[in-house]
């Protein structure tokens, strides 16, 4: 398992070792002790959720917050979509810069989005699974989100923006300058 360190420093690509064969392959997607000696701090996964998406749904960019914040370790079983985390820690020298990756059943990358970002996905096949880990449960009260297009962060999308679908809730998300943010100086794992 390799560690790869993004231009945002604390998003993280992790590519697993694949094993295999004519009889098909075997892959370790997940290692506590590996991430947390990596981090250099403790990341308690609690809760596993899974999506199924068509070619141009687009879900996000979605976070929530305090005490209810989350960090992500996402990655595709099946299909292919173009990952993307906002930093939103207001303070931050990155803040409202973006990363994005694309995440495959192919390559079998993941990405470690930590607690303090926002995220995001635009799936570019259809029939594409997508599944993720999270280290605090899901609350609707912190549920919160930035609107994908917005001109402050300029995600560069890879599908025109006539094929992408959105939920209601996506399509009416607030721009960053409206949105309720992170603090950089907080300690967000405290």
């Amino acid at each position: 398992m390799q560690f790869i360190r993004t231009e945002i420093e604390d998003v993280i690509i992790i590519e697993p070792k694949v094993h295999g064969d004519e009889r098909g392959y075997f892959v370790e997607t997940y290692r506590q002790d590996k991430l947390e000696e990596f981090l250099g701090f403790k990341v308690n996964f609690c809760q596993d959720n899974e999506s199924k998406s068509s070619k141009g749904v687009l879900r996000g960019l979605h976070y929530q917050l305090p005490p209810f914040a989350q960090s992500k370790l996402v990655r595709v079983i099946q299909g292919r979509v173009l990952d993307v985390a906002v930093d939103i820690r207001d303070g931050s020298p990155t803040f409202g810069e973006y990363v994005a990756v694309e995440l495959s059943a192919e390559n079998k990358r993941q990405l470690f989005i930590p607690r303090g970002f926002a995220h995001g996905f635009v799936v570019l096949e259809d029939d594409t699974i997508f599944a993720y880990k999270v280290d605090n449960y899901y609350s609707p009260e912190h549920d919160r989100g930035i609107a994908f297009d917005d001109e402050f962060i300029e995600v560069e999308w890879p599908l025109p923006l006539e094929e992408l679908k959105l939920s209601e809730k996506d399509k009416n998300q607030p721009l960053l300058a409206h949105a309720e943010l992170f603090n950089y100086e907080d300690n967000l794992y405290a």
